[in-house]
């Protein structure tokens, strides 16, 4: 490695990633799924009001070394990071996420599209409602199934593209993007603004969710769902020691650890 404060290898570690590192299709697909599946998207540090910051190193720290998750631009941002030292062509996106079926926010959350084997593919591990787990091949109105979960790209008249998931046999918009590339500035930007600004979501109440092979699982303070094969079975949180309980037994972090200064 020639940046000796990042470690491809304790990234490989930390997502329980033993596969190969050509970088083709498979280690793609199988990097994108262990990763989605290992780190939880959480928003702790923007709700109790701490920086977020892009730059690899803290990155590394957070996430690797201490063992956090991190919200779009930070697991995003760590895992374009990975691929392209892995030698993977990259381009980093900003895409704007669907409120309802019409209406979209500014460009406040970060998408990657990956090329290799000829083909491109839309990668993201930092999207926390319904998001993908492995790659989706960049191929318009082709339905994909992972897992238990389907989604489709389909083009957009002003938004560009749609990322679509099927929900109760009907598809649902999650999010539009442009192919422009974004640079650092950009995130900066987005970041600071999804981050600070008094009305946006992740300042509200603190959330830390995961996919699964079955469904997903989801925390916030007034609930804890899961939903397993379309199944969903919500337990309601009480009070502050059992969302605590609940965030370390199903999502390996330590409130009390983090809210001092450690990590996981």
């Amino acid at each position: 490695m020639k940046n000796d404060s990042f470690s491809l290898e304790s990234y490989f570690e930390r997502i329980n990633y033993k596969d190969g590192t050509t970088p083709n299709e498979d280690t793609l697909r199988s990097i994108h799924i262990a990763h989605t599946l290992n780190i939880p998207f959480e928003n702790l540090d923007v709700f109790y009001r701490r920086p977020i910051l892009l730059d690899h190193e803290s990155l590394y720290r957070k996430i690797v070394r201490d063992r956090r998750g991190g919200y779009c631009f930070e697991m995003n941002g760590i895992f374009s990071f990975v691929l392209q030292e892995m030698g993977f062509k990259v381009t980093n996106l900003l895409a704007r996420v669907a409120l309802d079926g019409s209406k979209y926010t500014t460009r406040t959350h970060q998408v990657i599209l990956v090329e290799t084997g000829g083909k491109r593919w839309l990668a993201d591990v930092g999207f926390g409602n319904n998001g993908i787990i492995a790659p989706l091949l960049f191929e318009e109105n082709t339905e994909q199934r992972q897992f238990a979960h389907t989604y489709r790209i389909v083009s957009h008249p002003k938004l560009g593209y749609v990322l679509e998931k099927k929900m109760g046999g009907e598809y649902s918009p999650l999010y539009g993007f442009e192919l422009a590339e974004c640079g650092p500035d950009d995130f900066l930007m987005s970041n600071h603004f999804t981050a600070t600004f008094p009305d946006s979501f992740f300042m509200k109440l603190r959330m830390c969710t995961m996919p699964t092979a079955e469904g997903r699982i989801t925390l916030t303070d007034s609930h804890f769902k899961v939903v397993e094969l379309d199944r969903l079975q919500e337990t309601p949180i009480e009070d502050d020691r059992q969302f605590t309980t609940i965030l370390k037994e199903q999502f390996n972090l330590d409130l009390d650890l983090i809210l001092n200064g450690g990590g996981k």
